[in-house]
């Protein structure tokens, strides 16, 4: 389970050119997933070896500094309800300003790790000015400068050394998370999987703090399907608060290995239900789309089930090999498809392709469609394997690597789908020098 920090602080201090520098320097290498455009909300990093997941706060707040100041308590009350270690971020050149007393006062509440980073601290005076946030209340704090980088190292020495350790699975079932927005209809998917069903065997507590798990026997098939929605929401949250739902789902879906996404037919594949696909996918988890209320959608016609679908994979390109069901959970119409379908996506997220039959496979494609030539220089791929990873990754061995661009590693993914069953499971291409 990895940890999550959570960057807080008011408008304006600099937050996101922090996050985007603590995450561009894993994503440029680990995360580059042609063609997609990132929720720039929320991110993996890591340092000194130790992954985190790492939330900006201050990325769910649209509008004037006022309409912000009625949501900063709500942000920073819910960074430390779900947050392993948070970092409050200052601005030296405004000084100490009332917001940040406010949210100073709720941190001092809490007994999570808090770092106080004082940003645009970029010369010696300015490294003096910052004494005054001592003021704050909070003991140390860490200059540093999110534009050229400098300190952030002590920052991050100093975070990864009080965040979890990753616990891992003692049990080895396998686990479907249940996630979408509010009211898309996840609780009354489950309670109709469980309701009448005497397929329970146990309710065991959740392994993550707050979601329900309930270990689940279907078609000879026991997991363990984790509820996000059985949450009881704080008074204080919206039900609509972006940031609640995905921070909710962080957690699910890291802990999971496939991911179950519902959706309101009505309301349909929207922006926020986009972010929680995404990150799914940038986790490496397998996806089942599953569009609810399909028997509430008015003047359905012959096609408009396939119109429905082809917006749903125009809006998550290029990854598009990915079940999507249209279910009733009133009516119970295809929920136990559903499972079902989850199981083949969990069957083929482990699936191992014998070196042997890739090649066969795979090298004769490449023979007649080979990587274009660079500047009069061809690129010869001699071999290929499936790498011995949890999710499916494969390695491409050639003579020029550097040579081998985006489209023809998607060429590659393509015809791997077409010639082995991926439906619904990320994949990664590396090509490496032979």
């Amino acid at each position: 389970m990895g940890a999550i920090v959570a960057i807080v602080g008011r408008p304006n201090v600099g937050k996101s050119t922090f996050f985007n520098r603590l995450i561009q320097r894993r994503e440029a290498i680990v995360d580059a997933v042609s063609g997609v455009t990132r929720d720039r909300h929320y991110g993996k990093s890591d340092w000194n070896g130790k992954s985190f997941s790492l939330i900006d706060t201050g990325g769910y707040v649209l509008g004037s500094d006022d309409v912000f100041e009625l949501e900063i308590d709500k942000q920073v009350e819910l960074a430390i309800d779900e947050a392993d270690a948070i970092i409050f971020m200052v601005d030296v050149e405004a000084g100490v300003t009332g917001m940040d007393e406010d949210v100073a006062k709720l941190l001092r509440r809490v007994d999570k790790p808090v770092f106080l980073a004082v940003n645009k601290v970029d010369n010696a005076q300015r490294a003096a000015d910052s004494v005054e946030f001592y003021a704050l209340g909070l003991g140390e704090y860490y200059n540093l400068s999110s534009i050229n980088g400098s300190g952030t190292g002590e920052l991050l020495d100093a975070l990864v050394e009080v965040l979890p350790e990753e616990i891992e699975q003692e049990e080895e079932l396998p686990r479907f998370a249940v996630v979408g927005r509010p009211n898309a209809g996840k609780s009354s998917f489950i309670n109709a999987l469980i309701g009448e069903d005497r397929y329970i065997v146990t309710d065991i507590a959740g392994t993550t703090r707050d979601s329900i798990d309930t270990k689940y026997n279907r078609f000879g098939f026991e997991f363990n399907l984790v509820d996000t929605a059985g949450i009881r929401r704080k008074a204080k949250v919206k039900e609509d608060l972006e940031f609640y739902s995905v921070m909710r789902s962080v957690r699910a879906i890291e802990h999971c290995d496939v991911v179950l996404l519902v959706l309101d037919a009505q309301r349909g594949f929207d922006g926020q239900v986009a972010n929680i696909f995404w990150l799914a996918h940038r986790n490496n988890k397998g996806v089942v789309i599953l569009v609810n209320k399909w028997d509430l959608v008015e003047n359905k016609e012959t096609n408009t089930m396939k119109r429905y679908t082809q917006k749903i994979k125009t809006a998550i390109e290029p990854f598009v090999d990915v079940p999507i069901l249209f279910i009733s959970v009133l009516t119970k119409q295809r929920i136990f498809k559903a499972i079902e379908t989850a199981v083949e996506v969990y069957e083929n997220r482990n699936k191992k392709i014998v070196t042997r039959k890739l090649n066969d496979v795979m090298l004769p494609l490449i023979e007649n469609y080979p990587p274009p030539a660079y500047k009069g220089k061809f690129v010869k791929i001699k071999f290929c394997t499936q790498l011995p990873t949890p999710y499916p990754q494969f390695a491409f061995f050639c003579n020029l690597p550097q040579y081998v661009r985006e489209p023809y590693k998607r060429y590659l993914e393509n015809k791997i789908r077409e010639n082995f069953d991926f439906k619904g499971v990320p994949i990664s291409i590396f090509i490496r020098k032979k």
